[in-house]
Order: structure tokens, then sequence, then C-alpha cells
């Protein structure tokens, strides 16, 4: 079994969900949270970012992205990791085929 990291946030309406980190993302010294929701019901190509902020206290808090630029930057960024990290799993799988 899959050990990933799970949150959970409030919704505006004090509703929990459930989270699954898929990972982080940095952008512009910014980092960005990327999940997914662990309830079966959601739909599963559909995944959320929000910037890791500071509050006044020094917690990590996690941001809503609402500016459409910010969050199609983060995105191509999210995607680029992963088409990068394919390769370079197939490069290690084609190099252990080698051995």
């Amino acid at each position: 079994m899959d050990d990933r990291e799970t949150i959970t946030l409030l919704d505006e309406s004090g509703e929990e969900t459930e989270f699954e980190v898929l990972g982080v993302v940095a952008v512009e010294d910014i980092n960005y949270a990327i999940l997914i929701p662990v309830d079966e019901d959601e739909e599963e190509d559909q995944a959320y970012i929000f910037r890791i902020d500071t509050d006044e206290n020094g917690e990590e808090v996690l941001s809503e992205v609402d500016d459409d630029e910010e969050f199609e930057i983060v995105k191509d960024a999210w995607e680029t990791l992963c088409e990068n990290e394919l390769e370079l799993d197939y490069e290690d799988d084609f190099d252990e085929d080698d051995e």
C-alpha cells in the first residue's frame, strides 16, 4: 500500500475534506501544494493548487490561488515536473534492463 501524505481542509461552510498531497512545486521562490480529494465521489483527474504561505505566527497555511495567470503558471510547472520525473523513471528502467 502507498503511504502518501493526507491533510484535512475546511471549506467556507465548515465541511471537512481530506486531500492526498501529490507533491509540492516551487515557482519564483513560492511553494505550491498539489492536492487531490481522497473522496472517491470526486473526479479522479481534478487536482487543486494551493499556495503555501506563512501566517503571522510563522505557521504554514494553504491559500487558494485565485489569479488565473498564477494558476496556469503553477499548473504548467507541475506538468513539466511530472513529465521530467516520468522521463527519469523511464531512463532508470531502461538502464536497469541494459545491465
